[in-house]
């Protein structure tokens, strides 16, 4: 079983930053993808960011220019910095984990963008 443990997430005013990071445990391996989703209130769960275990990155275009994901294969670890917030990125971001056609996702971290 692979355990997702997220960090970070608040409140933060529009233009600020915020990083968000997820380390995985158990039985995750080393040949994976990692990443984020985000859902908001009676809104679909969406994609964020994803990187493979090659650092290959996947961005949506509502964050594209604004947030990082990066990635440290030796603890298994994402980090996404979020820079320039916008209210609309207000959502619950999830962890994700990809490996041998199972996903898993850590328990979610409230993002709150407002003034």
């Amino acid at each position: 079983q692979v355990q997702l443990v997220e960090s970070g997430g608040g409140l933060v005013q529009p233009g600020g930053s915020l990083r968000l990071s997820c380390a995985a445990s158990g039985s995750a391996g080393r040949l994976n993808v990692m990443g984020w989703y985000r859902q908001a209130p009676g809104q679909e769960r969406e994609l964020v960011a994803i990187i493979t275990n090659h650092l290959i990155t996947n961005y949506a275009d509502s964050v594209k220019g604004r947030f990082t994901l990066s990635r440290d294969n030796g603890k298994n670890t994402v980090h996404l910095q979020m820079n320039n917030l916008k209210p609309e990125d207000t959502a619950v971001y999830y962890c994700y984990l990809e490996q041998f056609a199972a996903n898993y996702w850590g328990q979610g971290t409230q993002v709150t963008v407002s003034s």
